[in-house]
């Protein structure tokens, strides 16, 4: 998982979804596990 200050190149990956979980924001990929963030 990646840590990012700013999540808007990988939400505009295809299966990309933006999740809030306790306060937080991630973002989570079922089509590209790889792809895992979260904000800050």
């Amino acid at each position: 998982m990646k840590v990012r200050n700013s999540l808007r190149a990988l939400k505009r990956l295809p299966g990309a979804q933006i999740v809030h979980r306790r306060g937080r924001v991630f973002v989570i990929n079922k089509r590209n596990p790889r792809m895992k963030a979260r904000q800050g």
